[in-house]
């Protein structure tokens, strides 16, 4: 692969709803620059992108593939990202290292869910956005209509069609440029003149486009108010502006399949991506904030911004340099454990494949492999002046399964199993949940959640069974109350003797235990006082009514009796461990539920059926607000309603819909749940 200086670069983020031709349009730009001498399918699972063997069986793009390509004396990193919601990890981490994102659209369906996510994505982080209008070789095809979309729902956008299609459907056959005014038939990109037929159109698109062009700088405005033409070097000009300032996002269309319209778009994206050049990054240094931009003469500065562990390659990791050069055996450190790194082993990744190189420059991406400390989010650095660059944020998972190993074997290898997922990818965890005695497997979605298990038995020869996680209530009490206990246990050698008498009392919310001693005249010597906190604490952990850890309470010993000779440690656990649960159960216990605050995005015709879906589930619903044309509705809703909420949301909505949610607080649960909750939990304890 040649050389290739910063400015030379473009980092595109190719993003879209699932099913809108991401992985198609990367093959497809591969076979134009002839990359690639055949076109893969993703339902053969062929593509250069698609590498994964979860991706074949699923027939949908799961991790973030890097695709370099050149073109001219460009080369581009395209990063396709997977459409589908539940891997929204790998769409975060494209976009952080990627100086714009490329939208798909597919001409029938127009905006979908993904397209407004990802749309939204690149909105906070102030990114560029090109559209791509897809699949216009389709049945029902429609440019403008798609372009409509756009505008409706995105409407404080300046949406401007640098293209026009020639016919659409089975009779697309290639497309109009607004800014050179000419056509462009078939694969090849044929020059051709600009049908008769579509003169006064393309007429009044221009018009728009050139307007737009010339609104981004003062020079281009004064010469356009004057009456003067834009010469289609001013117009370029005038466009990479706004795309930069985020200010017009242009149109391009074409159908991937049919290849019409890859060149168009490969000279579009060099165009008006910026080049890492043109945009910065804040990082730290010594404590202070500090601006890369991306200077190959700079201080070293790379993020790594995926990890995949694979059994023949060992550790690879996917670095994006925001600064600086990195040399083949360069010493470098962590900036986040301080070891040193050496470069011995630098690849070029397209796809699966890797192709040793000697340097990676500023704005450049590639793979390091064998450094066995580096995690998705460290930052490669030099010794002398560390530079850390901040990681991205990732989501808080909202689908969990109760994970069991199959065996004993698997048992041992569980663990560091699900580990080395997690690491790959920020949006999974693992938690053992003290609560429940559960290992629960965290995720995004179902698919997440079932793609980390294959891929648990396929890569590490784990087998685990799953199952619906158990919520992780409290116990507290809510008066209080007291209670004695005497021990006592004759045997044939040395007897056991203790008599404890205690009072529980209620502490605020989140105030954990105290234990405190009352007893005066020596009626418990201060020794054994340690031994019945210790009995305590192993109830508090066990649970009193239902199982669950109790919580939010002050153990107060006040009075007791021991014996000269029978007195001992195991007698003074045992009494205090009996005493705390009368004196529980005296001060009228209850439970404790986990509730979350949710975050609904949903079309405005859904909102009341998921307004009074919530009521269904003891929710409260704390407020709506408008987002262009969606309504996003935030309430608190108990943990034990919302356990499948995904797959609910997507029936109520036709997979509309999305969320968000976190961990609150606890608050008691309603006294009949309660019951039922205590039932099931003594019926489970007795069949085991």
């Amino acid at each position: 692969m040649a050389k290739f200086q910063t400015d030379q670069i473009r980092n595109v983020a190719i993003l879209g709803h699932s099913g809108s031709g991401k992985t198609t349009l990367t093959e497809a730009l591969l076979y134009h620059t002839k990359v690639i001498t055949r076109l893969g399918r993703v339902e053969d699972g062929t593509t250069v992108s698609d590498w994964d063997p979860e991706e074949h069986r699923r027939g949908i793009s799961i991790n973030l593939s890097v695709i370099p390509i050149e073109h001219g004396n460009l080369k581009f990193n395209l990063l396709d990202a997977p459409g589908y919601l539940d891997f929204v990890g790998e769409v975060i981490s494209a976009l952080h290292v990627a100086e714009a994102g490329l939208v798909l659209l597919d001409s029938v369906a127009g905006v979908e869910v993904g397209t407004e996510l990802a749309w939204e994505r690149l909105q906070n982080l102030n990114k560029p956005r090109i559209v791509f209008v897809n699949r216009m070789d389709r049945e029902n095809a429609n440019f403008q209509k798609a372009v409509e979309s756009l505008r409706e729902t995105f409407s404080d956008a300046t949406i401007i069609p640098m293209q026009l299609p020639i016919g659409q459907g089975e009779n697309f056959r290639g497309v109009v440029s607004l800014v050179s005014m000419k056509a462009y038939l078939g694969p090849e990109g044929k020059e051709a003149p600009i049908p008769e037929e579509m003169a006064d159109e393309v007429e009044a698109a221009r018009m728009a486009l050139v307007e737009a062009a010339a609104e981004t700088d003062d020079e281009l405005i004064m010469k356009y108010l004057d009456g003067e033409e834009l010469t289609p070097e001013e117009v370029r000009r005038g466009l990479h502006q706004g795309v930069k300032e985020c200010t017009i996002v242009p149109v391009y269309c074409g159908s991937a399949v049919k290849g019409i319209g890859m060149e168009r778009l490969l000279k579009a994206l060099g165009r008006y991506v910026p080049a890492p050049t043109e945009r910065s990054i804040k990082a730290t240094q010594n404590g202070e904030e500090i601006e890369l931009t991306n200077d190959p003469n700079g201080p070293i500065a790379a993020q790594v911004f995926k990890t995949i562990i694979d059994r023949y390659v060992g550790r690879m990791n996917y670095v994006r340099v925001f600064s600086g050069t990195i040399h083949k055996e360069e010493r470098l450190i962590n900036a986040r454990t301080g070891n040193e790194a050496r470069c011995s082993n630098l690849f070029v990744a397209r796809g699966k494949d890797l192709q040793p190189t000697d340097q990676l420059v500023a704005g450049d991406i590639g793979v390091i492999t064998k450094l066995d400390d580096l995690v998705t989010g460290d930052t490669l650095t030099t010794p002398a002046a560390p530079i850390t660059i901040p990681k991205p944020e990732y989501p808080q998972p909202l689908y969990s399964v109760a994970i069991t190993p199959a065996t004993q074997a698997d048992s041992a290898k569980m663990g560091h199993s699900v580990a080395a997922l997690a690491e790959e990818d920020p949006t999974l965890r693992l938690e053992y949940v003290t609560a429940t005695k559960q290992n629960v497997l965290q995720g995004m979605g179902e698919t997440h959640v079932d793609v980390a298990v294959q891929r648990l038995e396929q890569r590490y020869g784990v087998k685990v069974e799953t199952s619906i996680p158990k919520v992780p209530y409290q116990e507290t009490i809510s008066q209080v109350a007291q209670a004695q206990y005497r021990h006592k246990k004759q045997t044939g050698g040395a007897g056991q003797f203790a008599e404890v008498h205690m009072r529980v009392e209620p502490l605020e919310t989140g105030a954990g235990f105290e234990y405190v001693s009352e007893v005066f005249g020596g009626a418990i010597s201060s020794v054994f006082l340690p031994s019945i906190e210790k009995g305590v604490r192993q109830v508090m952990e066990q649970g009193v009514i239902a199982g669950y850890p109790v919580v939010d309470v002050k153990a107060v010993v006040y009075d007791g009796k021991e014996h000269p000779v029978d007195s001992k440690d195991i007698a003074f656990q045992t009494a205090g461990r009996e005493v705390f649960k009368l004196a529980v159960q005296q001060a009228n216990p209850v439970l404790l539920e986990p509730i979350y605050r949710i975050e609904v995005t949903v079309p405005e015709e859904y909102m009341g059926d998921v307004m009074s879906d919530f009521n269904t589930r003891r929710g409260r619903v704390l407020g709506m607000e408008q987002k262009n044309n969606r309504t996003v509705i935030r309430a608190l809703v108990p943990l034990a309603e919302v356990l499948r909420y995904g797959t609910d949301l997507r029936s109520m909505t036709q997979g509309r819909g999305v969320y968000t949610m976190e961990f609150d607080h606890y608050e008691p649960v309603p006294r009949h749940l309660m019951d039922e909750i205590i039932a099931a939990s003594k019926a489970a304890e007795q069949e085991r």
